[in-house]
């Protein structure tokens, strides 16, 4: 069976971790009561890794459409072959659409983000607490939504593994 290209594995494995931490450091700070120092220390690693996968699924967009996946098992139907290509797009679509939007949340909630501590990333348009009000939820909703759909991808590798044993989770593992 055909593999993914070391860039493309490599990618698909650093925004991984990458939105698993970040999503995970959102839950723990949205939980901490108060402004503390502990609670502006964590909002800006969300955000660094937040621009890092954006970063990232810029690069493995473009490495996408440059490569072309390898193919998919044959006992797969096309109903499953278009749920998966589908299930693709969609994360893509997700790696975008949750950190723009929390890039935009905290831009109208008048907030630089400064990226690493090194340099700021420019802010669009000035701050906004109505705007503020309406990114939260939005911002929220995808993380949730982004959070079912690669739960969604993890289960469906590990049918392809364990119960279809069809070799397709082989073609993205190190």
């Amino acid at each position: 069976m055909d593999r993914y290209t070391k860039p493309a594995i490599l990618l698909h494995w650093l925004i991984a971790l990458l939105i698993i931490a970040a999503f995970l450091l959102g839950l723990v700070m949205t939980d901490i009561p108060g402004l503390t120092p502990t609670k502006l220390k964590y909002y800006s690693w969300h955000k660094w890794l937040g621009i890092s996968v954006l970063a990232l699924a810029a690069i493995r967009l473009l490495w996408r459409l440059k490569q072309q996946p390898p193919a998919l098992p044959v006992s797969m139907t096309q109903g499953q072959k278009k749920a998966a290509e589908a299930g693709h797009w969609f994360l893509y679509i997700l790696m975008f659409a949750v950190p723009i939007s929390g890039y935009l949340y905290t831009t109208a909630a008048g907030v630089p983000v400064v990226y690493l501590g090194l340099f700021q990333i420019p802010s669009l348009f000035e701050a906004s607490p109505a705007l503020k009000e309406a990114l939260k939820p939005v911002h929220y909703w995808l993380n949730m939504l982004l959070a079912a759909v690669v739960i969604g991808h993890v289960l469906a590798a590990l049918k392809h593994q364990f119960i279809d044993k069809d070799g397709l989770l082989k073609r993205m593992l190190p």
